[in-house]
């Protein structure tokens, strides 16, 4: 087998820890085939400022479209609420932490009104102004360690990064502090995984031995709020779901870019209603996109 994935450390060991998973399944060797993605190009602009969908994703999923590669994995919040008609998302891995983190030689208390956020997330700034911090907030570009390594420099004060990214790449020694999914509502997806797989594709039957339902209904509901929606990273949203038991709650609030919260909706249903769920909480929501 072929897997397609980003240059990227990060997207690198993703790829890995997958291929890991599948010897455990399987006996088929599988080999690396690095694919630069529109996004990796873009090294100067705010994410929200262009066009979006598909940005880090795009060109992976044409590979396996042409049947280049078998199968491509990505980081599940960067894939679009809507894919080709010949693609599937074959499995979602078990999730790893969805929370966000700080990433700053001072705690988030001790970042002080006029101290610079280097951010390019909509969410993030939104957030940031909720929480009446009062940042300069300054576009940081660049993979994880790139970021670390401005803020540690002093380029800037802090980031905010997600968790699961520094826990993949073992640089949780930069984590000044964790927040909760309350506090930072994450976007939809953060922390799991997706593979992507052609709908007709005959290794489908390997990958599917991958995924993890719990993992799976959790980002149905929240990729579900984005689709009924039909934003992306345009729009500061968050959404989180999380099993208890049987049951899944789930969050999701939107805000503008200054701080004011538009609608927050917080449910609970059956986790095998997880994408009725992410429906109904987008129909209390549309009314403010």
């Amino acid at each position: 087998m072929i897997v397609g994935t980003r240059g990227s450390k990060l997207a690198t060991v993703q790829t890995k820890y997958i291929i890991s998973e599948l010897s455990k399944v399987t006996d088929e060797k599988v080999d690396i085939e690095i694919i630069k993605t529109t996004g990796d190009k873009i090294t100067d602009s705010q994410l929200y400022n262009i066009d979006s969908k598909g940005l880090f994703t795009k060109e992976l999923d044409r590979a396996v479209l042409d049947e280049d590669v078998d199968f491509a994995v990505h980081s599940l919040k960067d894939v679009p609420t809507e894919l080709d008609e010949d693609l599937t998302i074959a499995a979602v891995p078990i999730r790893e932490s969805p929370h966000e983190a700080l990433v700053s030689k001072k705690s988030w208390m001790e970042l002080s009104q006029g101290a610079t956020m280097g951010t390019s997330s909509l969410r993030r700034e939104a957030f940031c102004n909720y929480h009446q911090k009062n940042f300069k907030l300054e576009p940081i570009r660049g993979n994880i360690e790139t970021r670390i390594r401005k803020v540690m420099e002093g380029q800037c004060d802090a980031t905010l990064m997600a968790e699961a990214g520094l826990k993949r790449l073992g640089l949780t020694k930069y984590i000044k502090e964790i927040f909760s999914l309350d506090y930072l509502t994450p976007p939809a997806g953060q922390g799991a995984l997706a593979i992507i797989t052609r709908k007709d594709s005959v290794k489908k039957t390997i990958i599917k031995k991958l995924n993890h339902y719990v993992s799976a209904q959790e980002v149905l509901a929240e990729k579900k709020v984005l689709e009924e929606l039909g934003v992306g990273c345009q729009w500061p949203l968050g959404a989180i779901a999380r099993t208890k038991g049987d049951q899944l709650d789930l969050n999701a609030i939107l805000l503008t870019k200054e701080g004011k919260i538009l609608s927050k909706v917080n449910l609970t249903g059956s986790i095998k209603e997880a994408e009725k769920l992410g429906i109904n909480a987008a129909n209390h929501m549309e009314d403010y996109i």
